[in-house]
C-alpha cells in the first residue's frame, strides 16, 4: 500500500474528507529542479472556519473515546510512519531540498512522537489536593478542545507531528496549516497516516493556503490553543492575535545560537561539529549554529579548518549521492542570506569560504574579521553560513552569548568542569555541552527564551500536558453542604 498512490489528496484540503479548498490549488515544486510534483488544494478562511466548527463538532466523541483506544490509533500512526517512512523521505527530499540522512531523522522522529504521545492517554490526568472543607478536591486535566497548529517549511515533518501527536493523545482535534512550500510532508503524510490509522472524521483537519488561513486558524472562535513554529516577526503578529482574544499561543520562533569553542578544545572536532551545526540542511534550522564564538588562542585555526571542511561539502541536488548540502528552500530566502553575506562584507567582514550560489545552490560560507555589531553576527541568517569571533575572557564570551536577543540553543565544546561553570550562567532554552547546537528528542523539553519563543511548551510528558490540556478544579462533597443564606 502507498499512502500518497490515491488520487483523492490530489488537489484537495482535508475537512471531515477529501474535497476540493476555495482558493483553487498549490502547485508542488521541487527546489533542486524547479519541477512540478503535483498540487494540493488551497483553502480560504471560509474553509478554515468551516473547518474550526466542524473539529469542535467531533472533539468530545473523540475525548470520550476510552484511553485505549486513543492510545492504540497514536501507537498505529508511529508504525505507519515507520512501515512508509522510504516514501515519506522521498517526498523529504524531493520537496524540502532535504538529503536522505535529514529525511530519515525526520521519519524516525516522527514515529517516535507518536509512539510518546501513545502514553499521554494513560498518564494521570490530575492530583488530588488537600483541602479545609469536608469534601474531595482535584485538580485535574481537560482537553482545551481545537487546536491550531501552524508549521514551517524547514522540518516539515517534525514540526508539524511534534504538536499534532500529543493534541490529538490528550483528547483534542487539530487544524493543521502546513508551510505551502512543504504541504505534503509537512501537511499530507500526516493526515494520510492519520487515516490509515483509524483516526475518526474530523479530528484532524488539513488546511493548506496562505496568511489569511493562519490569520482564520488563530481567530476561529472554537480555538482555544494555537501552536505556531516559525520566524520572529510572524510568531509576533500570532502571539497579539491570541493575546488579544485570550488564548494561548506556544510560540517556537528563531535562533541566533551560539557554538562556545573553550581554550585547550579538540580543535579537529570542534571544527566538525561547527560545520555539522552552520551547515546541515543548509543551515534553514531554528538550532543551527549562527555564531562561533572562539578562543583567541584557537580562534585562527578553527577558522581554517572549517573553511577547509566547507570547501570539501558538496552541493547539488539532495536525491544524488554524496550531496552534504540541497537547495535554499526559494529564491527569496536565497537572496535574504546572500544579502546578509554582501552586509557583512561591507562591514568588515572577510569571506574565508564560500559566499556564491548558482540557482538555489548556496555555498557553505565561513565568515571572520567579525564585530559583535557586524551584521552577520548579530542577525539570524537562516542560511549555511558560519561567523566566526574570538574572545579572550570567560566574562566577555559569556557576555556574548548572552547579548543576543535570542535565547533557544547554545553549544559547549571543551573541559566539562569549566563547561558546566558557564553553562548555569547562559540564558538559553537549550545547552548541550560537546555537541554543537541542532538536536531534538521526542521525550525532551523544547523551546526558547526571549525573541525565540514562549519557553518549552514541545517534547516530554509535562510540556505536552501543560501545551495541550486545561485545568480544572473539581470538589465533590457526600451531600449538599450548608450555607448560611
Amino acid at each position: 500500500m502507498s499512502l500518497f498512490a490515491t488520487s483523492h489528496w490530489h488537489g484537495k484540503i482535508h475537512t471531515d474528507t477529501w474535497s476540493d479548498g476555495g482558493a483553487g490549488a498549490l502547485d508542488v515544486v521541487e527546489p533542486a529542479t524547479g519541477r512540478k510534483l503535483g498540487a494540493v488544494g488551497s483553502a480560504t478562511r471560509a474553509d478554515a472556519l468551516q473547518a474550526a466548527s466542524l473539529a469542535a463538532q467531533a472533539q468530545p466523541a473523540w475525548a470520550a473515546l476510552k484511553p485505549e483506544e486513543r492510545a492504540a490509533v497514536l501507537r498505529r500512526a508511529g508504525q505507519l510512519f515507520e512501515d512508509h517512512a522510504d516514501e515519506i523521505q522521498d517526498w523529504i527530499v524531493r520537496e524540502s531540498g532535504a538529503i536522505a540522512p535529514k529525511a530519515q531523522l525526520e521519519t524516525h522522529i516522527a514515529a517516535a512522537e507518536c509512539f510518546e504521545a501513545s502514553a499521554l492517554p494513560t498518564h494521570p490526568a490530575g492530583e488530588v489536593l488537600t483541602s479545609n472543607e469536608a469534601r474531595w478536591s482535584f485538580a485535574r486535566r481537560r482537553p482545551v478542545g481545537v487546536v491550531s497548529v501552524i508549521s514551517p517549511f524547514n522540518f516539515p515533518l517534525i514540526l508539524s507531528i511534534r504538536s499534532v501527536a500529543p493534541a490529538l493523545a490528550l483528547g483534542n482535534a487539530v487544524l493543521l496549516k502546513p508551510d505551502p512550500r512543504t504541504n505534503i510532508s509537512g501537511g499530507v503524510a500526516i493526515m494520510r497516516v492519520f487515516e490509515e490509522a483509524g483516526l475518526p472524521p474530523g479530528i484532524l483537519q488539513l488546511l493548506p493556503g496562505g496568511a489569511e488561513v493562519g490569520q482564520a486558524l488563530v481567530e476561529a472562535p472554537e480555538v482555544r490553543v494555537v501552536s505556531f513554529t516559525g520566524s520572529t516577526a510572524a510568531g509576533r503578529k500570532v502571539g497579539e492575535a491570541a493575546g488579544r482574544l485570550l488564548k494561548r499561543a506556544h510560540l517556537e520562533l528563531g535562533g541566533n545560537n551560539a557554538l562556545l569553542v573553550l581554550p585547550e578544545a579538540d580543535l579537529e572536532l570542534a571544527a566538525s561539529a561547527g560545520a555539522f551545526g552552520s551547515f546541515m540542511h543548509q543551515g534553514q534550522i531554528c538550532m543551527s549554529t549562527g555564531r562561533h564564538l572562539v578562543h583567541e588562542s584557537l580562534a585562527e585555526d578553527y577558522a581554517r579548518l572549517l573553511a577547509a571542511k566547507a570547501e570539501r561539502l558538496a552541493v547539488g541536488d539532495p536525491t544524488l549521492p554524496g550531496t552534504a548540502l540541497g537547495p535554499i528552500i526559494d529564491e527569496r530566502q536565497r537572496d535574504s542570506i546572500d544579502a546578509l553575506v554582501r552586509s557583512a562584507k561591507d562591514a568588515g567582514a572577510q569571506i574565508a569560504a564560500g559566499g556564491t550560489y548558482e540557482q538555489l545552490f548556496y555555498r557553505p560560507t565561513v565568515l571572520t574579521n567579525l564585530t559583535p555589531d557586524n551584521p552577520a553576527w548579530s542577525e539570524e541568517i537562516f542560511g549555511p553560513v558560519a561567523p566566526v569571533l574570538s574572545f579572550r575572557e570567560i566574562d566577555d564570551a559569556v557576555a556574548l552569548i548572552n547579548a543576543s536577543e535570542y535565547g533557544l540553543s547554545v553549544g559547549i565544546l571543551g573541559e566539562v568542569g569549566l563547561a558546566m561553570e558557564v553553562a548555569d550562567r547562559i540564558e538559553s532554552g537549550k545547552i548541550h555541552i560537546n555537541e554543537q547546537t541542532v538536536s531534538d528528542e521526542a521525550n525532551a523539553p523544547f523551546g526558547g527564551m526571549g525573541a525565540s519563543g514562549t519557553g518549552s511548551r514541545f517534547g516530554g510528558a509535562a510540556a505536552n500536558i501543560e501545551a495541550f490540556t486545561e485545568t480544572q478544579w473539581l470538589t465533590m462533597r457526600p451531600r449538599i453542604a450548608s450555607y448560611p443564606f
